[in-house]
């Protein structure tokens, strides 16, 4: 299942391409059927449109690739659990969970995993007040985003308080609740974890990271953080969890994302190719766990 009223619709296309692609590569154990939604928000099964039973009508279990709103968020989640087809990925609570950004740096906190401190910020009350204590008590820039979208959707970086105010202002127009956090500089790096994978509950890739590698303690640290940041969102199947270690190397969780791209341009990709897991048996894998 690909495409989807979202930002993220060209990267789904690209997910759901590479898992057929797989798929198709298995015609002894597997009958992919491509269904795909339109930006609108249409319903497609052999290229016409047709309402989500309709659809799902001969289907055994979805491969979920939408990402960003709708497939992200746990809305197609509800619908399917309705429907009583089996899916992959997370469910309904643990996807809208892991894409509101205020409440997973709450869990990440209570259960001791160091995140940026941030401040949340609704419409509703929104007041200029709130945005000089921000300034005056943050290390400049800070990163204001939209507290449940997904990407780089309404994302800014602001280093004067005219910054701020703007950008918290042009965050509103994708969600009514809005994160303004620290920027934390450093080596950027990305795990992601598989369940009941070579022999563990939650088995960690190898992260991957944006410059240089990681020695062993760093990698064992962050696979930690990652199975843990998993754990206590309740998410299921497979996730990913981005990183920042400082110059001081501290380790700071940023966020977890509960459907990860899977194209081969992809970060999952990568890391699937360090590891020495085949793309293709990951997949296999992946689709017995939500059968």
């Amino acid at each position: 299942m690909r495409g989807g009223p979202s930002s993220e619709y060209d990267v789904s296309l690209k997910s759901g391409e590479q898992i057929l692609s797989h798929l198709r590569d298995m015609s002894e154990v597997y009958e992919p059927l491509d269904i795909f939604i339109s930006r609108e928000g249409e319903w497609h099964h052999n290229g016409l449109v047709e309402e989500p039973h309709r659809a799902l009508r001969h289907v055994d279990v979805v491969w979920n690739a939408l990402h960003g709103s709708y497939g992200e968020d746990g809305q197609v989640q509800k619908l399917l659990t309705a429907l009583h087809i089996p899916f992959t990925g997370s469910g309904t609570f643990a996807s809208a969970l892991s894409m509101d950004k205020d409440m997973t740096k709450r869990l990440y906190r209570q259960h001791s995993l160091l995140t940026p401190a941030h401040t949340l910020i609704t419409q509703d009350n929104f007041d200029e007040g709130q945005l000089v204590v921000i300034f005056r008590d943050y290390l400049h820039p800070v990163i204001v985003r939209p507290a449940n979208t997904t990407g780089s959707l309404g994302v800014h970086l602001a280093d004067t308080f005219y910054g701020l105010t703007q950008a918290v202002k042009e965050a509103f127009d994708y969600s009514p609740r809005v994160v303004v956090e620290e920027s934390i500089k450093g080596n950027e790096v990305s795990c992601f974890v598989v369940e009941g994978a070579k022999g563990e509950e939650i088995y960690a890739l190898l992260p991957i990271c944006r410059l240089g590698h990681l020695n062993v303690e760093e990698n064992k640290s962050v696979e930690e953080m990652a199975k843990k940041a998993h754990e206590i969102l309740g998410l299921r199947h497979y996730s990913g969890s981005k990183f920042i270690i400082t110059p001081r190397k501290k380790i700071y969780i940023l966020e977890t994302n509960s459907l990860p791209a899977l194209h081969e341009d992809s970060l999952v990709h990568s890391s699937l190719e360090a590891t020495g897991w085949r793309h293709r048996d990951f997949i296999d894998h992946i689709l017995k766990l939500a059968m």
